[in-house]
């Protein structure tokens, strides 16, 4: 009997945290391949993307989203508005809130996040990530019991996302809120987006992990073409680089063009492994002035708020 004939589960699993806790490499952890980008750098995800696990009857919609900013000087820029209206509306319309917070860290962002969540009246799990950095495992059980006394939680499991520790227990926890339903996707399906946005993702990380300071926050890519050449059976991509103003588009292109050369080749190539087909990528650098700042210049950018 397949799982079409028995009684499937199925759910949505809001992943939220503050910046740079993990959440994306948790969620690529557990479905099994890299549907959201990732880099050392806070602000990563501006978008939310869901990622599916489907295993054993149960499919699991984990929804990524972007982490969640508390200062007021950093709310003022649109962008950084829109990425916690996207965080704020991932508390709607899910079965279960699964919160990461890093091991034996507490910061500002964090007290942010648990007044959400406590307001959403959901379920509540908590992961506590990172515990691959803890040398001293005796260490964590004094943080753990702090967090028991932050709020009552539906369950409370240490993991590493990215070395995908302990990830069984935490589906375990994670099914007992799954409701019986039809899968929402089809069962081989492992996210809710496309082509173009992957390749626009995959372009603006090669380019976070090669800018430096503050620049990759000042950025984005458009996809302008996306389509299969039938007589190569490569896919030709072209796109623009967005930057909000005139002196980045020579630090995003660098010297001679090597930069943009580099962190072109490297998304090309990542591009043809997630596509499984050739690409002929080709790149523009384009200034838009205060792209961030306007809220039409976001939207006409992709930039929806669910």
């Amino acid at each position: 009997m397949n799982p079409s004939e028995e009684k499937t589960r199925s759910g949505f699993v809001a992943v939220v945290g503050r910046p740079n806790v993990g959440k994306s490499t948790l969620v690529n952890a557990l479905v099994g391949a890299k549907i959201s980008i990732v880099s050392p750098k806070p602000q990563t995800t501006r978008h939310r993307i869901c990622g599916i696990r489907t295993d054993g009857g149960t499919q699991f919609i984990f929804v990524d989203v972007p982490g969640l900013h508390g200062k007021l000087g950093r709310q003022s820029r649109a962008l950084n508005r829109h990425m916690n209206r996207v965080a704020d509306s991932a508390l709607q319309d899910v079965d279960v809130i699964l919160w990461l917070v890093e091991a034996g860290q507490w910061q500002e962002d964090d007290e942010l996040m648990l007044k959400r969540i406590k307001q959403s009246r959901l379920p509540v799990g908590l992961a506590i990530n990172k515990t691959d950095r803890v040398k001293d495992k005796q260490a964590l059980l004094p943080f753990i019991h702090e967090m028991q006394g932050r709020n009552d939680f539906a369950f409370i499991v240490p993991i590493s996302a990215q070395r995908a520790d302990n990830l069984d227990a935490l589906l375990q926890e994670l099914s007992a809120y799954m409701p019986v339903s039809p899968y929402m996707y089809p069962a081989e399906q492992i996210s809710d987006r496309g082509m173009r946005f992957q390749a626009a993702e995959i372009i603006r990380e090669k380019l976070m992990l090669r800018l430096q300071q503050e620049l990759p926050y000042a950025l984005t890519v458009e996809i302008e073409k996306l389509e299969e050449d039938p007589e190569s059976g490569h896919i030709d991509i072209s796109a623009v680089i967005w930057v909000a103003r005139d002196s980045h588009k020579g630090m995003v292109i660098g010297k001679k063009g090597e930069g943009l050369k580099v962190a072109g080749t490297a998304a090309r190539q990542e591009m043809q492994r997630a596509f499984g087909q050739g690409v002929h990528l080709q790149l523009w650098v384009k200034v838009r002035e205060g792209w961030a700042d306007d809220e039409r210049a976001l939207r006409s950018l992709g930039y929806e708020d669910t």
